[in-house]
């Protein structure tokens, strides 16, 4: 059976130790780089069974007190191989570190400051920041970024604060966990000192236009981001991820926030990955369990897990 495989260098086409040109683009519109619908055992896909990562995921928040054991057990049995949890600032590090602490090997910690934290004491922010660096090790830089939803005031403290985060990033060899809303291009711009530079990272939450997708992954290094807002009817992600390889893609759910349907305007979890993956499954027009085991691997592989 010959099937396209999504992996960090390029797509092949495999049966046993053969390699085939590949198949003509799937009726419908063109793609990034080319997906189809059938699997195929391998190395690489063959020992991750049905599991997922939940790319970024605030499971530490208080909206989970009351429940966290079971918030998690429900996240494992759902098939959530791994948890990634980003920080905002120093008032949600302590919690953060306590869950990492409770699961370890199960969630992973990232250490950043947050755009909506960035304020007239982010010099300290930043410096904690970089004392938990030199700390100890964390899995990413995040949830770094530009946010112009709510406010613009601190905006050139914002790219600072960023720029900042971007270059610790690149000493440490660590990916970026990038937050984006009302800034893409304020972000690109950003972004653009450090093009070819060996940064790698997410856009997280990613909502954007096709058009805005092709510019972010031409900067090379990144993945997009998709969560429950790809299961809302009128946001119109859908449309534009169809065009977008899978290769390209890794799951989050953003708990507790952006429940996808039918949970949507609820707290949302890690367990509700499986909503999202189907969802693209649905999209793509191949299984849950090949979305699943694809975007794992990218995931794997920008975060270096084993």
């Amino acid at each position: 059976m010959w099937c396209t495989i999504s992996v960090q260098n390029h797509l092949q086409l495999l049966s046993g130790n053969k390699i085939q040109p590949h198949q003509p683009p799937r009726k419908g519109g063109s793609r990034l780089i080319l997906l189809t619908k059938t699997l195929i055992k391998s190395p690489l896909l063959g020992d991750l069974g049905g599991s997922m990562i939940d790319t970024h995921s605030h499971i530490y928040s208080e909206e989970f007190d009351v429940d966290i054991a079971e918030a998690i057990e429900r996240a494992k049995y759902a098939g959530i191989k791994h948890i990634i949890l980003p920080n905002v600032d120093s008032v949600s590090l302590p919690r953060m570190l306590a869950l990492e602490a409770n699961y370890p090997d199960y969630c992973y910690a990232a250490i950043g400051l947050h755009p909506t934290s960035v304020n007239d004491n982010y010099h300290s922010e930043l410096e904690l920041v970089k004392l938990e660096l030199e700390r100890r090790k964390y899995i990413a830089i995040g949830e770094i970024g530009i946010d112009l939803y709510w406010d613009k005031t601190f905006l050139s403290e914002q790219i600072i604060a960023f720029q900042k985060q971007i270059e610790w990033a690149l000493e440490l060899d660590l990916p970026v966990i990038i937050h984006i809303r009302n800034s893409f291009r304020e972000t690109m711009d950003a972004l653009q000192p450090y093009k070819d530079k060996g940064l790698t990272g997410v856009f997280h939450s990613f909502t954007g236009t096709l058009t805005e997708a092709e510019e972010m992954l031409r900067f090379g290094g990144f993945k997009l981001g998709i969560n429950g807002i790809v299961t809302f009817k009128n946001a119109g992600l859908a449309e534009t991820v169809s065009k977008i390889d899978l290769q390209h893609i890794i799951l989050e759910t953003d708990s507790p926030y952006l429940s996808p349907t039918p949970h949507r305007g609820k707290r949302n979890e890690s367990a509700y990955l499986t909503i999202i993956s189907e969802k693209l499954a649905e999209i793509y027009g191949i299984s849950s369990d090949y979305i699943g085991k694809i975007t794992t691997i990218n995931a794997m592989n920008l975060f270096k897990l084993s």
